[in-house]
């Protein structure tokens, strides 16, 4: 499994850290001279990021443009429903590992309600039955077990990472319930994984194209902009021995496993 897995193009997974969001209110308890220290390898990630940018420019984000160009807002957001419902076993599996029974239980209903009800995820009827979405994964599995985070760093085309989130992000590859359900067929296992992350990474870019165009437009360095959102949203993850309860807020969102949200804002505004 893990081999198919990294036979996957690097270049189709890595909008899923360039542009996922999150929407709730982020817990701030770093402050920016500490983002300052942990970026101990800021010269190999300032290139790193522009080569990652640059391949935003050309490539991902025209195709993005290109799929806005030749849909609606009504088919997008079916097509972003049902990824989402894909991630939901994956949402159950992870509350389960943090010993939250409840929210796990919650993740499946709204799975089988909306594969079914909700014609594969195109609709969301579960959030109107009062089970709204409620989104985690591997990183905070690690995070509520006390894993550190370790310093920032930027993957080629992953974009901002920390070698937990980029650990996380590997198992919920692995983990993803289409590689398992076409893994037993050869022929089709391939072709569906290619087109799946195709799909997933044009569609998360296509979400976020206001929104990493506001940032660019309003930042006066982009890298540092994108590294302290990045590493304050990661630092809302408490471990289980945390007591603390920080009041401030963060704005910016860069998490892995809440895209979908911040779209739903950005289009009420």
């Amino acid at each position: 499994m893990v081999k198919s897995v990294l036979k996957l193009p690097m270049v189709l997974l890595a909008s899923v850290c360039i542009v996922s969001c999150a929407s709730t209110s982020q817990k701030v308890t770093t402050t920016a001279d500490e983002h300052e220290q942990e970026d101990s390898l800021e010269s190999f990630n300032r290139s790193m990021f522009e080569f990652n940018y640059q391949f935003d420019k050309y490539v991902l984000k025209p195709l993005a443009e290109g799929y806005r160009a030749i849909t609606n807002q009504f088919i997008r957001d079916r097509v972003r429903g049902v990824f989402s419902n894909l991630r939901e076993p994956l949402s159950a599996g992870n509350y389960i590992l943090q010993a939250e029974p409840t929210a796990s239980a919650k993740s499946l209903s709204r799975f089988v309600i909306n594969s079914t009800l909700g014609l594969a995820g195109m609709f969301d009827v579960a959030e109107g039955w009062g089970l709204p979405k409620d989104r985690t994964g591997f990183n905070e599995t690690f995070a509520k077990w006390c894993v550190p985070q370790g310093p920032f760093i930027v993957l080629p085309f992953l974009g901002p990472s920390t070698p937990r989130s980029a650990v996380g992000l590997a198992f919920e590859f692995v983990f993803d319930p289409v590689f398992w359900t076409t893994y037993h067929d050869a022929n089709i296992h391939d072709k569906i994984a290619y087109s799946y992350a195709a799909a997933q990474a044009i569609t998360l870019r296509e979400s976020g194209l206001e929104l990493l165009d506001d940032l660019e437009r309003n930042s006066v360095d982009f890298y540092a902009t994108m590294r302290s959102a990045y590493l304050q949203n990661q630092s809302k993850l408490r471990c289980f021995r945390d007591s603390e309860k920080e009041e401030n807020t963060y704005d910016f969102d860069f998490g892995i496993e809440e895209e979908d949200a911040a779209f739903d804002e950005m289009e009420t505004e």
